[in-house]
């Protein structure tokens, strides 16, 4: 069991799925955490705070305002993300998609400076990255723009150390679909993967945990994917 007594911990997008789930993990390891997200929450043990991760002004204010922090989790999206066919695909929501970066490079940018020296950083990226899916251009295209800056980061901003998590088909509340059409997708989704099953939050935070303790590790990217990409 991880032990992060007397550690403080701002996990960004931490209201739900993913981020959630590793804030409930540092809270029930022992860490104060401040779990911001862009809706109005209330989690038992954990300080949540409005805050959009585009809103440099606010990110700026909650960095200083916990100055010293020990973690910086980022699960946010950033916004809408656009999904389909390339030559189909609506260029503004292509360029949309990219706000999860945006909104990445803020939070760290802004983040690392109020951090404590041995600190450490986890972004959420996404399998897409490395191997091509149906509809997933875009999103993928973000992925790997946040996985080379991760790798590029880990050098300028040592010693806090930056590591990444690549999620394969997670089931979160962010799909849309209910009932059969929900299992028939991530059935459908995840036959082909070496765990044809879809992932939970659950799964994913625990490679963050992974990666916040671990002080021996930095500028790697995590695959937490049911082998989809070694398929």
């Amino acid at each position: 069991m991880s032990n992060f007594k007397n550690k403080k911990a701002i996990v960004l997008g931490g209201t739900s799925g993913i981020g959630l789930s590793a804030a409930e993990m540092l809270r029930d390891a022992g860490a104060e955490v401040i779990a911001g997200g862009r809706s109005d929450r209330q989690i038992d043990g954990i300080e949540c705070v409005q805050v959009d991760v585009l809103d440099r002004e606010a990110l700026r204010l909650l960095f200083e305002k916990h100055h010293g922090f020990d973690y910086l989790v980022n699960a946010a999206t950033g916004g809408s993300r656009a999904i389909g066919p390339l030559l189909e695909m609506d260029l503004d929501g292509f360029q949309n998609s990219f706000a999860k970066l945006w909104g990445y490079v803020n939070s760290v940018r802004l983040g690392v400076p109020h951090m404590a020296a041995d600190g450490a950083v986890v972004l959420v990226s996404g399998y897409p990255a490395r191997k091509w899916r149906s509809g997933t251009i875009a999103i993928g295209s973000v992925g790997g723009s946040v996985e080379a800056f991760i790798r590029l980061s880990a050098n300028e901003i040592t010693p806090v150390r930056i590591n990444g998590v690549s999620p394969g088909l997670i089931d979160t509340p962010m799909s849309p679909l209910e009932g059969e059409q929900r299992e028939k997708y991530y059935s459908e989704g995840t036959a082909e993967h070496l765990i044809a099953r879809a992932g939970t939050s659950a799964e994913v935070a625990s490679a963050i945990i992974f990666l916040l303790e671990n002080q021996f590790v930095t500028g790697t990217i995590v695959d937490v994917d049911g082998g989809a990409i070694a398929t």
